[in-house]
């Protein structure tokens, strides 16, 4: 990082630092979920079944890639520090041995999770209606996973070695191509027949497969300082064994979030297709909305390490404490936007005469709009948690987040009146709690003597160093 850069994060203003370093993030992500946003918008032109049987596929899909996540993040960090010592044959022999990790961990779990595709559906209990769709786009979306992992470490990679432009021209190309196929393949044209949910599945299977293989292309073609080889590929026990290590907390964190949203599912499907139909919308809004709230929470952990790095405690704090005011008032507001603004939502998602749908999908979304500025608070809590190296911090907040939230929607929605809406009365209520608990987890102070180990230290600063010249890049 230059000089110049450096002094922007240690001494500039800190409300401009966060958001130039958010904003980037946040837009690279934002992109990254217009696969869901286009697949969500197309096939809600086929109806409330239609949205249902994509609905109850996300969570299950969600969890296949979070298992891998952690490791493409660990990849990354060592990427990063290899190059930054100038060491390039250990950064090839990373980078091979972490998209061997990729296509391995892959190639498996989709051959798992098609072959037990037809067990899953059964186990959620989803209506006749919905099932036979439902299993298609299972199974396209499990047959695509190893295309995803593979994309998703070339992406790391290359930003291990500074560069993010390239992957994020190859994501927008691939979501153009993605949206002009989807309806194609939806709705069919001309000898194209017309598959339905299927289509909206292959749509995104083809355009992942040709990412993730310009991907694959770039990286043995040696492009951008970062390579693989047939040689390296070979398993190193020792290597492998450092990124899993490295990798597992993060995974863990997500394989947790994922569970959650499974378990949620599972507890909406006895209320009915049109319920399920409504909770995808409601998870395609929160998808969105939690967008802003990560970028922030790694723009804080970026700018907290760098300044506890240059002992810095006093503007470390109070980095925390603009952090989290400005991530509470942006979210608050798009919680405002998101209760006027409702019904448009809600159309964006379904059409047609599904009216029991958008009813039950309208009252969802003004629920949980409102904790959404306690979502943000969260995320900025747990950016301070990995910034120190205490990633254990925020994968136990999120599975006390998640282990409150089942037995109260349950409860709420099979003991009280409130029925369905119980279920999504849970969430606003969790994020009020988990808030709390994370805001008392920080003001306990441990965070702030936490000592790093060498190679602990080694990985935080490379992790910063990646958001740092990301974001400083990117404006």
């Amino acid at each position: 990082m230059s000089p110049e850069r450096s002094k922007r994060l240690l001494e500039g203003p800190i409300v401009s630092s966060l958001l130039v370093l958010a904003i980037p993030i946040v837009l690279g992500n934002l992109l990254q979920t217009a696969y869901q946003l286009t697949d969500a918008f197309w096939v809600g032109r086929l109806g409330g079944e239609a949205v249902a049987a994509v609905s109850v596929v996300f969570p299950v899909s969600f969890l296949a890639m979070a298992l891998g996540m952690g490791f493409s993040i660990a990849a990354s960090s060592l990427v990063a520090q290899y190059a930054g010592a100038k060491r390039f044959a250990e950064v090839t022999h990373a980078a091979s041995q972490a998209m061997l990790i990729a296509m391995v961990m892959g190639g498996t779990i989709g051959l798992v999770g098609f072959i037990l595709a037809p067990h899953i559906i059964t186990l959620m209990r989803i209506e006749p209606a919905v099932h036979d769709a439902a299993l298609g786009f299972m199974r396209l979306t499990f047959a695509g996973i190893l295309f995803t992992f593979v994309f998703i470490t070339f992406q790391s990679l290359l930003r291990g070695v500074g560069e993010v432009v390239r992957p994020m021209y190859i994501v927008l190309a691939s979501v153009l191509i993605n949206v002009v196929i989807d309806p194609l393949f939806i709705f069919g044209w001309g000898p194209m027949p017309a598959l339905g949910v299927e289509g909206a599945a292959l749509a995104t299977f083809v355009t992942q497969g040709m990412s993730a293989l310009i991907g694959l292309y770039l990286l043995a073609r040696g492009s951008y300082g970062v390579r693989v080889t047939w040689q390296h590929l070979k398993p190193d026990k020792v290597f492998l064994k450092r990124i899993i290590t490295l990798g597992i907390p993060t995974s863990l964190e997500q394989t947790t979030r994922a569970l959650g949203m499974m378990a949620m599912v599972f507890l909406v499907t006895g209320f009915g297709t049109a319920a399920v139909a409504a909770f995808g919308v409601g998870s395609n809004v929160l998808m969105v909305v939690i967008i802003p709230a990560l970028g922030l929470s790694m723009a804080v952990a970026a700018l907290v390490g760098q300044n506890i790095g240059a002992g810095q405690m006093d503007r470390a704090k109070e980095i925390v404490r603009l952090g989290a005011i400005v991530a509470f008032s942006i979210l608050a507001v798009v919680s405002v936007l998101t209760i006027l603004f409702d019904s448009y939502i809600v159309r964006f998602f379904i059409t047609g005469d599904a009216v029991e749908t958008t009813t039950l999908a309208m009252a969802q979304i003004k629920i949980m709009a409102l904790s959404f500025g306690l979502i943000g608070v969260q995320m900025a809590f747990f950016g301070v948690f990995r910034a120190v190296g205490a990633p254990g911090a925020a994968l136990a907040l999120t599975a006390f987040g998640q282990l409150l939230q089942f037995p109260l929607a349950y409860s709420l929605a099979h003991f009280t009146s409130l029925g369905l809406a119980g279920i999504w009365w849970s969430m606003p209520i969790t994020n009020i709690v988990t808030a709390a608990v994370a805001l008392w987890w920080y003001r306990r102070g441990s965070w702030q003597s936490r000592k790093l180990t060498s190679i602990e230290q080694q990985q935080e600063r490379a992790t910063e160093e990646i958001l740092t010249e990301e974001g400083m890049r990117s404006v």
